[in-house]
């Protein structure tokens, strides 16, 4: 995106810290007085189309939990994405993908921006429909290379021509991006439009995607015992309920 609000940006910089232990509040409510859907959301896209960055936005403004699925494989693994492709290879990086999806992250209240090749892999794409509402964003080539151009993280981009290498990705990757969900272009846009679209796109999903599996994954907290209150002169920090 070409432009960011100074309250935008900031949330951009803060990272997944800013979101790191949110309690989500399940009573809250969205234009015509319906609850909040707390399905999970999947940002998928090639490199560069500001999965990460729409995603800590959008989480911010659902409430939920934001995660980034390369940042949670490379703070597990110790190591960088760049790092888990030279010493082990790509095969052993999309595993780790897989394994995330599966049991990563929490079943609800969390927007996933999943790195670029991560629904390409054979099933995954079924798995995160299973999972909740899959939205893809879209740039141009030339978008995608002016955004990925400064960074020195994109192992499939360390070749003598990155943008033919960005192409030939592309090119393989298309017909999955275009049948993984609502595509929404990142071009040119401020930011803020292309939240409040996912936003749109999320809601009226979400809303669906309750419908066909008869509502959202169940809360953790949800089947459990509640505790006993505290006894007067016991002191600790009240439980927060949420993923």
């Amino acid at each position: 995106m070409e432009t960011e609000s100074c309250a935008e940006a900031k949330l951009f910089r803060a990272g997944r810290r800013g979101h790191h232990g949110l309690a989500l509040d399940w009573r809250r409510r969205f234009a015509g007085g319906m609850s909040e859907p707390s399905v999970n959301l999947y940002l998928v896209g090639f490199m560069g189309t500001g999965k990460t960055t729409v995603g800590r936005a959008v989480a911010m403004r659902l409430g939920f939990q934001a995660l980034d699925s390369d940042y949670e494989i490379e703070r597990r693994a110790g190591r960088t994405v760049a790092q888990i492709f030279a010493r082990d290879g790509e095969a052993e990086f999309r595993a780790m993908e897989r394994g995330f999806i599966e049991g990563g992250h929490p079943d609800r209240g969390v927007v996933v921006a999943c790195g670029g090749g991560l629904v390409v892999q054979p099933g995954m794409l079924e798995r995160l429909h299973a999972k909740g509402v899959v939205i893809c964003l879209h740039a141009s080539p030339e978008t995608i290379l002016q955004r990925t151009a400064p960074a020195r993280s994109r192992p499939l981009l360390e070749v003598e021509n990155p943008e033919a290498r960005i192409r030939q990705l592309y090119a393989e990757r298309e017909a999955t991006y275009k049948r993984a969900g609502t595509v929404i272009l990142t071009d040119f846009r401020p930011l803020h439009d292309v939240v409040m679209h996912v936003l749109r796109a999320y809601r009226r999903e979400a809303r669906e995607w309750e419908r066909v599996h008869g509502g959202a994954p169940p809360r953790p907290d949800e089947g459990r015992a509640t505790p006993a209150p505290a006894s007067p002169g016991e002191t600790g920090r009240a439980d927060q309920a949420g993923p």
